[in-house]
């Protein structure tokens, strides 16, 4: 039975005398499907906003997003609040299927009960109905089983919703709320167990958002890791970054592109704050790490002609012109190399999937960034770009491992060339 609170909850803001009137709760909705990024995994282009069909990769099998508009017969449109409830919340869908955990229900878990309500009636009030069949997983039997999950969320997933802490003030609350529940920071940032669980939901844990790599690209540390976490970025940094897609270190690829197209640069100003004044407070996951220092010697180089290896001859000629010999970028909408974040962590997927299959487009208040990475797959070999991978990873300061060929060959077999994607909703 749904908790009384949450039927309270729901009764209380949509009522006429409440804090929020029925439209009112709608859009307070709105918000928050924005917040918790529902959009980027739940529409694809070409098909209707929130009706499902992203392909997303899993250790078993590829799997699809659903349909989530309130079509009754294809959709979420025979959901009571309850059942909405029990699928956000605890990855139950109502006619009693476990979820896959690529919904971040483990993390939905700390949304609030006022939160969840307006998110119910944002979906049921304001999103299209759009009848549009949901594409079955590619998870062969018997591991398409779902009965095994009901085992996997008693063991990982807590119903212990988010409890501010007492000793925090209003802001830092805030942040942890949103990194926490609603902005599921975890579901890409933490790394995974053996049973594919995050090993952390909370900074109670210093595994919590320290890095991991899923589908193809490494998501960085959100702690305070000096090199390839925000040890070295400020307060102003991060929401510089979540507002404009890019600051004075990087700039968003990957799932962070459709994270930034689609939610953070819509969320408010005090709510970027917060979730910067949360994630600076993280200490660094990794110690004794030596602390990224630009050096000049490589741009030196390059102005006397003594680089000859094939990674500089490939950086010189296809790379230099946007991202300069000194690796500092020629503008300010290109990200810097030279003690760029992601170069610096021992994971070279990100740089290696960029190399491969461009960027994408950041799309900043509807109109799409003219500057972008352009894919390489078709004009370079695995060789080529292993060398100019290995030769950023390595120069201006930067100190990496080095990564073979046989590395890009399997993503480029992994992956394929990045699509533009674009934003779907039109906040209010």
């Amino acid at each position: 039975m749904l908790k009384k609170s949450l039927w309270a909850a729901f009764a209380l803001l949509a009522s006429t005398g409440g804090a929020f009137a029925a439209s009112d709760l709608a859009v307070k909705g709105e918000y928050l499907a924005r917040a918790g990024d529902c959009v980027a995994c739940h529409s694809v282009p070409n098909r209707a906003p929130f009706s499902g069909g992203l392909k997303m990769g899993t250790p078993l099998g590829n799997i699809y997003s659903t349909n989530i508009t309130p079509d009754k017969e294809t959709g979420i449109g025979s959901y009571s609040l309850s059942d909405f409830e029990k699928a956000v919340r605890r990855g139950i869908a109502k006619d009693g299927r476990h979820l896959y955990p690529a919904m971040p229900y483990p993390s939905y878990a700390k949304i609030s009960d006022a939160d969840i309500a307006a998110l119910y009636a944002y979906f049921m009030e304001e999103v299209k109905p759009a009848k549009q069949e949901n594409e079955a997983s590619e998870i062969p039997f018997p591991w398409n089983m779902r009965w095994p999950l009901a085992i996997w969320n008693t063991l990982f997933v807590s119903d212990k919703p988010f409890t501010p802490a007492a000793d925090q003030d209003s802001t830092w609350n805030r942040g942890a709320y949103l990194v926490q529940g609603l902005g599921h920071c975890g579901a890409c940032h933490t790394p995974r167990g053996i049973a594919f669980q995050e090993k952390a939901l909370d900074e109670s844990d210093s595994n919590f958002v320290s890095g991991a790599t899923l589908d193809g690209w490494t998501a960085l540390s959100l702690r305070g890791d000096q090199n390839a976490g925000l040890g070295r970025w400020t307060e102003e940094d991060i929401t510089t970054y979540l507002k404009e897609g890019r600051n004075q270190h990087a700039s968003v690829i990957g799932s962070m592109l459709d994270a930034y197209n689609n939610s953070t640069q819509f969320l408010t100003d005090d709510d970027r704050i917060a979730i910067a004044r949360y994630l600076k407070s993280l200490p660094a996951a990794s110690e004794n790490e030596t602390v990224y220092a630009y050096d000049k010697s490589t741009a030196e180089a390059f102005a006397r002609g003594d680089l000859k290896s094939a990674g500089a001859s490939i950086y010189l000629a296809q790379c230099a012109g946007c991202h300069g010999r000194d690796g500092k970028a020629q503008n300010a909408n290109v990200p810097p190399l030279a003690g760029n974040p992601g170069l610096l962590g021992n994971d070279a997927s990100s740089i290696i999937n960029v190399v491969l299959n461009g960027t994408g487009r950041a799309v900043s208040h509807e109109v799409p960034s003219a500057l972008y990475m352009r894919p390489y797959r078709l004009m370079m070999n695995d060789q080529d770009i292993a060398e100019v991978v290995n030769f950023v990873r390595n120069s201006w300061g930067n100190k990496a491992s080095s990564i073979t060929a046989k590395e890009v060959s399997d993503l480029r077999a992994s992956t394929n060339m990045s699509s533009d994607r674009v934003v779907i909703l039109k906040m209010r």
